[in-house]
């Protein structure tokens, strides 16, 4: 098994005739992912690399069986192209699209959940199960197949890390970039239930940032919840207070938020929590050996 995508995944990409969303759905489909359909109104008729094209998502799904959706629409549209595929029966939306406003997402949000809709992003760099499905833009070639289940709020260092853990032959479930923003459509908790769910994930990587409370949220789910052990990396220790910090979720206010305070808090709900990438491998490769 995966989480969120895997070999059954039949995605429709919505903005595939634009520069971002053809280039990143004909390197998904050379992955491997089912890629069936694109959208973009007004060029329905057309194909992009032999991927055909459709005006809405519903057509593409009556089409196509699409189960799946990528939004790359511009930020101005991508809140109702996340409506149109709920609208249109799609069970999973990954929207890689930044600087939608937070209270378009607010409003996202509480309409997609309670219709059962996993949704990853925005803001985010998507989500890969190796060998088997990429729907975003994850660089699927620095990953392998293996055990370990990733999450995470930085794209980059969620790229990082997955390669430090492929040069240690050690291989990845799924990778999950849940994204950066306040609000995002799946939490770390969402994502800790999944893995805790999937028999092929064995241990959990946790990548988080300063900002917010959704670290020190996890840590608590985490010690009541989980069964599998859990590793984490908090990026920000050296971030000056107040400042906004490359992801718009991502300011201090006061002693809330900051990298040693999560640190701390996952600590005490016995997470180990590693410095820096590289450290975060070992302590991966550790808990591997410890569980062989």
């Amino acid at each position: 098994m995966a989480i969120i995508v895997d070999s059954a995944t039949r995605l429709v990409v919505q903005g595939i005739t634009g520069r971002e969303g053809s280039f990143h759905a004909t390197r998904n489909r050379d992955y491997g992912t089912n890629v069936v359909a694109g959208v973009t109104p007004g060029k329905g008729g057309e194909d992009v690399s032999g991927i055909p094209v459709f005006d809405s998502v519903r057509e593409a799904v009556d089409e196509s069986g699409a189960n799946a959706a990528m939004v790359f629409v511009p930020a101005r549209f991508a809140a109702d192209a996340i409506y149109e595929a709920a609208g249109a029966c799609i069970d999973t939306v990954i929207c890689i699209t930044e600087g939608i406003p937070a209270h378009d997402m607010l409003r996202v949000y509480n309409y997609i959940r309670p219709r059962g809709v996993t949704m990853v992003g925005p803001n985010c760099p998507g989500v890969l199960s190796p060998g088997k499905a990429n729907v975003g833009i994850i660089p699927g070639e620095i990953f392998q197949e293996g055990g370990v289940g990733l999450v995470s709020r930085s794209g980059t260092l969620t790229y990082q890390i997955g390669h430090e853990l492929t040069q240690l032959g050690i291989g990845q479930s799924t990778i999950v970039g849940i994204g950066g923003d306040p609000v995002v459509g799946s939490s770390f908790i969402d994502i800790l239930g999944r893995f805790e769910s999937d028999p092929e994930t064995e241990l959990v990587v946790m990548v988080g940032e300063i900002g917010g409370a959704e670290e020190e949220k996890a840590a608590t789910f985490i010690e009541a919840e989980m069964t599998k052990p859990v590793v984490a990396y908090i990026a920000g220790f050296t971030a000056p207070p107040g400042k906004t910090m490359g992801h718009a979720g991502a300011i201090i206010s006061g002693t809330s938020g900051t990298a040693q305070a999560k640190k701390e808090a996952l600590e005490a709900n016995g997470v180990r929590v590693g410095t820096n990438p590289t450290e975060v491998a070992q302590l991966v490769a550790e808990a591997v050996a410890a569980r062989a």
